[in-house]
C-alpha cells in the first residue's frame, strides 16, 4: 500500500513578491480585452476549440487563435488536442473565480447594487 500524498497549503505573503505582482499584472492585462473576457467565460463550464470561442466572441478565428495564444502563455487557459481540433478550458479554479467576480464587480457597477463582502 502506498502512502497518500496531501499536498500542504500554500501560505501566502504578507507583502507579495515581484514575480507575483508580474503574473497578477499580466493576468489582469489579458482580461483587459472584450473578445478574451467571452472566450474565457464561455470556458467557465465547457471545453471548447477554436471556431466556437470564435462565435462566441464574435470574431475570426485566426483572431480568437491569436487571443488564446496569449491566454495560453499567461497560463489562464489550457488546450488539449483531439484529433484533428485544439479544445481549450480554464486553467484551473482561480481563473473562473478571478472572471467570475471581475463581472459580478461589473454588475454592481452597472446596476447601482451596493458593494459587499
Amino acid at each position: 500500500m502506498t502512502p497518500t500524498r496531501t499536498r500542504a497549503p500554500r501560505t501566502h505573503h504578507v507583502e507579495p513578491t515581484r514575480e507575483q505582482v508580474t503574473a497578477a499584472v499580466t493576468s489582469f492585462a489579458l482580461l483587459a480585452d472584450p473578445t478574451r473576457v467571452r472566450m474565457l467565460w464561455a470556458l467557465r463550464h465547457a471545453q471548447l476549440d477554436v471556431a466556437s470561442l470564435a462565435a462566441v466572441a464574435g470574431c475570426r478565428p485566426t483572431v480568437a487563435s491569436q487571443h488564446l495564444s496569449k491566454l495560453r502563455f499567461a497560463g489562464l487557459v489550457e488546450g488539449q488536442r483531439q484529433g484533428q481540433r485544439v479544445v481549450y478550458r480554464l486553467r484551473g479554479g482561480h481563473v473562473r473565480a478571478l472572471l467570475t467576480e471581475a463581472l459580478f464587480h461589473a454588475d454592481h457597477q452597472i446596476s447601482g447594487i451596493p458593494a459587499h463582502d
